[in-house]
């Protein structure tokens, strides 16, 4: 395999909750591997505070840091998309490869229910890895 890296696109409507989620993680644990980023064809003010403070709490990673809520159009051409299971019809992004993971959306639920969500994100994107490396 040649050493330029896949650009992996994490998708949601709203990129405010799971794909920032994933990008953050994506880039926590792959960064050897890809590049991610996050996008949605809407935006939000800012990212979850919830998904912010939990992500802080077991990860130490401050995703408003580097991330912020981007449209579709703010981010390169990627290679794969990965949309989170948007219960709607997921936004389109030309690729060479996409997986829906159907991942629930925890906004407005417990912390716990937030962290099985971070934690099946944990284990999707390190299968990820696996695929791509």
């Amino acid at each position: 395999m040649s050493n330029i890296k896949k650009k992996v696109a994490f998708i949601c409507v709203h990129n405010s909750c799971r794909s920032q989620i994933a990008e953050a993680l994506g880039k926590l644990f792959g960064k050897d591997v890809f590049e991610c980023y996050s996008a949605g064809t809407e935006i939000k003010d800012q990212i979850n505070q919830d998904a912010v403070r939990l992500m802080k709490e077991i990860y130490n990673v401050d995703m408003e840091k580097e991330q912020y809520s981007k449209l579709l159009e703010n981010i390169p051409s990627v290679d794969v998309v990965v949309t989170m299971g948007c219960n709607v019809d997921c936004p389109y992004l030309p690729c060479d490869y996409r997986v829906d993971w159907g991942l629930e959306d925890p906004s407005g639920k417990s912390d716990e229910e937030f962290k099985k969500v971070i934690m099946e994100i944990e284990r999707k994107i390190k299968l990820l890895i696996k695929e791509l490396n």
